[in-house]
């Protein structure tokens, strides 16, 4: 009589499938942090884009630049400043504008926003330079 064997895996296949699942959740890993990076990053192209349009709202109300961020936020051009991609709103490095001839209140002020942080983003660009 033949002998039966007993039902179960063997230590090989138990392998295989534990190096599978570990390559499929390496690779879900990736593709989340991936994702998460990529929504900070659009974050950031909405909160410039944000800014740096009050920032011109003001100018084309006032006739000069504000003064800093918090202006923005003071006459109610901004509800508040958002953060940058660091997560803390202190980090924006601010462009200070040059005196317009023809208007001699114009200068003085803040003319355009940039991000602080060190890091490049996916399309190889400093964030700083966005």
């Amino acid at each position: 009589m033949r002998e039966r064997r007993a039902a179960g895996f063997t230590l090989i296949e138990l392998m295989i499938v534990m190096v599978l699942i570990t390559i499929l959740a390496g690779i879900g890993f990736s593709l989340y942090t991936n994702s998460i990076t990529r929504a900070k990053e659009a974050a950031l192209t909405q909160n410039l884009v944000n800014m740096r349009k009050a920032i011109d709202e003001y100018y084309a109300d006032k006739g000069r630049w504000p003064a800093d961020l918090q202006t923005l936020v003071a006459e109610k051009y901004l509800r508040n400043i958002p953060p940058d991609i660091t997560g803390s709103d202190d980090t924006w490095v601010t462009v200070y504008g040059e005196p317009d001839p023809g208007n001699p209140l114009s200068g003085g002020g803040i003319s355009d926003v940039k991000s602080g942080s060190d890091g490049v983003g996916f399309d190889g660009r400093r964030y700083a330079d966005w």
